[in-house]
């Protein structure tokens, strides 16, 4: 006889099921940041690239805030400072240093470059939220470290400014995007359970829209619109899927499971991205930058994912950005706006 626990029982496998996919999906979008942005090169400059990302990214937000939830737009005055000001900073930072990243280093080493942010984590964590940094943490942190290097000396940079941009520049970029994405995870440990994980993703576009117009207008890049439709289609393109699809699939992947496997599943992201450069762009990697690639996606995602360390009595518990509230073994990784 069937029971009706019985008949409950296919529903939650179903749910999980449909959360790794979602998870893959979400991974899988953030991978075509890189090939996108490659293919806008030729078409308008890496700064604007971000610029529009952001503005057009914002624009999306707070058209579904006026339509759905008008909550969204009451900040105290210490979240627009922390999170619209701090944060928008940190958006402004990563959205130019990404750039150059991939045009300088190629999609793979800006991939690996950025996949930096955990061992950045775990280092800030000892020194500011005094979590203890175990050898395995280590360990995983060194694995991570020599994957960077030998996906970034094994790959191809081909792409319309990489020449011009040269190696140097997208390492330097890679660095410091991974900075403001580990500070960022660090700062989502204050501000998301004080504000929420969509409005912390609000207030930040925001900031860093109003931050990127003036730093680049100051520098003499103002941004200016995309010349031609193909850059407008290019950049529709990168708003809609690395902005808001991946963001959607990723809210909805830790709705249905763990933050922790949703994070291990979404780190196809480098190897989408790596593989679409391959076949659009011929950026190529050798054994051994497959073979780092692999090491720093293996190694950031149990970096992500260990068990959490000992830190001071009575600190709040970490949370994801951009995430529910943690559950047992949630990783604490940023999604990027």
């Amino acid at each position: 006889m069937t029971t009706a626990a019985s008949r409950t029982t296919p529903a939650p496998r179903t749910s999980r099921l449909a959360g790794y996919l979602l998870a893959l999906g979400a991974g899988a979008t953030w991978g075509t940041t890189g090939p996108l942005s490659t293919g806008l090169y030729g078409l308008m400059p890496a700064t604007s690239i971000g610029f529009w990302r952001v503005l057009l990214g914002t624009a999306c937000l707070a058209a579904w805030g006026l339509a759905f939830r008008r909550d969204l737009f009451r900040v105290d005055a210490r979240g627009w400072l922390l999170v619209g000001l701090g944060g928008g900073f940190l958006v402004a930072l990563f959205e130019l240093a990404y750039q150059f990243a991939i045009a300088g280093a190629g999609v793979a080493g800006a991939a690996a470059l950025l996949y930096t942010a955990p061992v950045i984590v775990t280092v800030l964590a000892r020194v500011i939220l005094k979590e203890a940094l175990t050898a395995v943490r280590l360990l995983l942190a060194v694995v991570v470290m020599v994957g960077v290097a030998l996906t970034v000396t094994g790959g191809s940079n081909a792409g319309a400014e990489a020449a011009r941009l040269g190696l140097g520049a997208g390492i330097a970029g890679g660095l410091l995007s991974a900075l403001s994405y580990a500070l960022t995870t660090l700062m989502a440990r204050f501000a998301v359970p004080r504000y929420g994980a969509v409005r912390v993703l609000f207030l930040e576009a925001v900031g860093g829209v109003a931050m990127l117009g003036v730093a680049l207008t100051l520098a003499r890049h103002a941004p200016a619109p995309p010349p031609t439709a193909a850059a407008w289609r290019g950049l529709v393109a990168l708003t809609a899927g690395s902005v808001l699809a991946a963001n959607l699939f990723f809210f909805a992947a830790v709705r249905r499971i763990e933050a922790a496997p949703a994070a291990v599943a979404a780190t196809i992201e480098p190897v989408v991205g790596t593989l679409l450069a391959l076949l659009l762009f011929t950026q190529q990697l050798t054994a051994l930058g497959w073979l780092g690639l692999a090491l720093v996606v293996g190694g950031s995602h149990s970096l992500s994912c260990s068990p959490p360390c000992s830190s001071l009595p009575r600190r709040p518990p970490c949370r994801r950005r951009w995430a529910t509230p943690r559950r047992s073994g949630a990783s604490c990784s940023p999604r990027r706006p």
